[in-house]
This record gives structure tokens, C-alpha cells and sequence, in this order.
């Protein structure tokens, strides 16, 4: 079976014995390769997980050799907004035949990402009629807390982690997306990294292993 999404997989080592999926989306202008080194550490300690990491369904203007998820060059909400709701769709395809490829069920899948990645993983978790196992955001935030209000269908798990020194997409957003989760009921944690800009230190990716370990069998 073939992606709709060009696609890097991690598999575990016994690949017959798949009992969960952690799909890993990239920042803007990034891709799946990138991403993917997340797992590298994270698969050790996961041995029945598979690790899906796809490529945006568009080139990057910034980095051609990249993709995005939406278009950032206009910076106008309504734009913005209205791509980002196409990507959600390609992937809500893309994840259902994810779930199809490796019979597996929301509740043995993990939605995390980076930045823009962040962004649709939560859009994705809380907006799906059936919650997923927990989403994991790094430096990101939420495209648009009045739309994905009315669009909240679910009450996915989720922890974000930001770097204080973020001049990409600042802290202040994890603050605001904090205040949306408690706000509709939904479990969130927080963690704010000292000292680090807009990537993913060993830090963050260590606390985002212990969140996946507690939530995933």
C-alpha cells in the first residue's frame, strides 16, 4: 500500500508485532527525513511503535528542497487558516490509511510535530471524533483558537514544550494554547525549556519520551 504523502517509516525491530504508530510532522520548510531523527533515541524505548514521518504536501518557497503544511508568505489569518484546513484534510487521509496499513485504531496513535507540524497535530488530535492516544507539540501553537473552538470534537492528551528564548513562534503561545485546553477540558501539560530558541533540545525530547511512555501500552 502506497501513502498519499511521500513518507519516511521507522519500523521496530520485530515488525510483525506493530502495536502502536507515532506520526511525527515537520516544521515549516522541513521533512520527513528531518523529523525522523526524533525517533532515534525514542525507538529504544518503544519497541513495538512505528515511526511515520511524512513529507508536506507542498514545496517550501523558502526552501525549495523543503516542504510546508500552509503557506506562510502572506500573512493574513483568513489565508492562512483556509490553507491550513486543506492540509488537514490531505492528512486525515493520509492517517487513515496509516490506520489501515497497520490495523491500528486513534487510541494507539500518538500526533506529534514540530512548529507548523505542532500546529496540525493539535488541530488533527482535538478536532477527530475519536481521541488519540496524546499529541506532542514542539514550538508551536494553535492556528486559530476561535475556529478550532467550534470545531472541537475530542479531548486528546496533550503536552507542549517551547523554548523561553523562541523568536520563531514565541513562548507566548504555548501560554495561550494552555489557557484554550484548560479552558475545554482537556488534559494538557507544559514545559518551558530555559535557555533554548526555535528547535528541539535533548531535554524536550526526553520529557516528550516519558509523556508517550505513560499514555502508550
Amino acid at each position: 500500500m502506497t501513502f498519499c504523502l511521500d513518507t519516511t517509516i521507522i519500523k521496530p525491530e520485530n515488525s510483525d508485532n506493530i502495536k502502536n504508530a507515532i506520526i511525527l510532522l515537520h516544521g515549516y520548510g522541513g521533512d520527513g527525513k528531518d523529523i525522523s531523527t526524533l525517533s532515534l533515541n525514542w525507538k529504544r524505548h518503544l519497541p513495538n511503535t512505528v515511526f511515520i514521518c511524512p513529507n508536506g504536501h507542498e514545496s517550501c518557497p523558502i526552501n525549495p528542497s523543503g516542504f510546508q503544511w500552509f503557506d506562510l508568505t502572506k500573512d493574513d489569518p483568513s489565508y492562512i487558516l483556509e490553507e491550513s484546513l486543506k492540509a488537514e484534510k490531505i492528512l486525515n487521509k493520509f492517517i487513515n490509511e496509516v490506520k489501515s496499513k497497520f490495523n491500528l485504531e486513534n487510541s494507539k496513535i500518538c500526533l506529534s510535530g514540530f512548529s507548523q507540524g505542532c500546529m496540525m497535530s493539535i488541530n488533527l488530535g482535538i478536532t477527530s471524533v475519536k481521541k488519540y492516544n496524546c499529541i506532542i507539540g514542539f514550538s508551536g501553537k494553535i492556528i486559530n483558537t476561535k475556529d478550532l473552538e467550534t470545531r472541537k470534537k475530542s479531548s486528546t492528551n496533550t503536552l507542549l514544550i517551547h523554548g523561553d528564548m523562541d523568536q520563531v513562534v514565541p513562548a507566548s503561545y504555548m501560554l495561550e494554547a494552555k489557557d484554550f485546553f484548560i479552558r475545554n477540558n482537556i488534559d494538557i501539560e507544559t514545559h518551558l525549556i530555559k535557555n533554548c530558541d526555535h528547535h528541539i533540545p535533548i531535554e524536550s525530547s526526553s520529557i516528550a519520551l516519558n509523556y508517550i511512555q505513560k499514555n502508550i501500552e
